[in-house]
């Protein structure tokens, strides 16, 4: 049977489409892992459920989100980075929410030379700003701004000896660390130093050790519902001091497991967390209630935290560098393109977010400065704002 002239050009239009699928309509791709199952699913479930909140359309360009679940695993971290960039040909990298998580994409970031937005908090995920890290930006705030809040508070409080509990990874020895600088600078003294893992389900002999030493005060430094565990030990022994956490905490899931044994503790947290509040000069509190009244109407009254923020404003990041970097000229999709988006990134000044005021440079790719911190107290089972601390 003859195949008539009208089909056979139909099949070379197909064929020449399908060789060329990008030629009209390229198309941003935003490849994004979380920890929506595991330890860290407290944190995980917020950004991924932010995500469905993100812009499909920037400056004329259709966006596409692509998400993953991680499963609060770091080799499983990594593989879904290597997917995202290989076989879906991201143009940026978003993750994941831990710090070990993160840490380990920064690698896969740079040898693909494809940007990267963490959203864990260690500062070790973008300092310092080397070949690899070039490549990496982050949302939350970094350590050593909050530890410089926590020790002007504790300083207030009258602290002179810190008992320490943290994890045993990136993120409590980052916090650690930082703690040890900034206790140092307020002449506290940390006297007492345990660890323990997201999976552990005692630290009854770590709270034991801590009490023994009499601080006048003790740093959780944990994240997502795992911080709760100390907490609840530290009340159950009577520990008569005052109970921090760090910007890990501040997760309603975390006031949730803890009840009652959550309360009087303080931390620093994003002005996310209390941002009705805020004064009305506050130059944040504008930019975080437009986040919340968006997660609320998909989400419910007081469903949103802070980890959501954080995706949040990895989005407003994306949202502000995506019309330079289309400038550019380089198509999405391209190496090129991957670079303009970089650059795009690290040139961003004053945008606001959830969380703070965004001013990106060569030297900080974290971004934020003193607005982007409060100190926060758990009263009766909610967060209060603490102005004077």
């Amino acid at each position: 049977m003859m195949r008539s002239p009208r089909f056979g050009l139909t099949v070379a239009a197909m064929s020449l489409a399908l060789a060329f699928p990008l030629a009209s309509s390229a198309q941003v791709k935003i490849g994004v892992t979380v920890a929506s199952t595991g330890p860290a699913a407290s944190l995980g479930i917020p950004e991924r459920n932010t995500v469905a909140l993100l812009p499909r359309e920037v400056a004329g360009q259709k966006v596409e989100w692509i998400v993953l679940d991680d499963a609060t695993d770091t080799t499983q971290a990594v593989r879904n980075a290597r997917k995202l960039i290989t076989e879906d040909n991201v143009d940026v990298l978003v993750g994941t929410s831990v710090t070990p998580g993160s840490l380990a994409m920064v690698d896969v970031a740079a040898e693909t030379k494809t940007p990267m937005i963490s959203v864990a908090a260690s500062a070790k995920i973008v300092e310092p700003i080397d070949e690899k890290r070039r490549w990496v930006f982050k949302t939350p705030q970094n350590d050593a701004l909050m530890a410089s809040a926590l020790v002007d508070a504790m300083a207030k409080n009258k602290v002179k000896t810190l008992g320490f509990i943290g994890f045993a990874d990136a993120y409590g020895d980052g916090w650690l660390d930082v703690m040890k600088k900034a206790a140092a600078t307020k002449n506290i003294e940390i006297v007492a130093i345990e660890k323990y893992s997201r999976t552990d389900t005692s630290v009854t002999g770590q709270v034991l050790k801590l009490v023994g030493s009499k601080p006048d005060a003790i740093l959780i430094a944990g994240a997502g519902t795992p911080s709760a565990l100390p907490q609840k030990e530290l009340k159950a022994r009577n520990y008569g001091g005052t109970i921090y956490q760090t910007h890990g905490s501040a997760n309603n899931d975390v006031l949730r497991v803890c009840g009652k044994d959550c309360d009087g503790m303080l931390l620093p947290a994003g002005p996310l967390l209390v941002a009705a509040q805020l004064p009305d000069s506050n130059p944040v509190k504008k930019s975080a209630l437009t986040y919340i009244q968006a997660y609320e109407k998909a989400h419910g009254e007081g469903s949103t935290n802070t980890f959501g923020g954080h995706m949040w404003d990895a989005g407003q990041l994306v949202t502000a560098a995506l019309p330079v970097a289309l400038k550019s000229g380089a198509k999405p999709g391209t190496p090129e393109f991957r670079v303009a988006m970089r650059d795009a990134l690290e040139g961003l000044k004053n945008v606001p977010a959830s969380q703070g005021v965004f001013n990106m440079s060569p030297t900080d790719h974290a971004g934020f400065d003193e607005r982007s911190r409060v100190m926060v107290k758990v009263e009766n089972g909610k967060w209060v704002y603490q102005p004077g601390l």
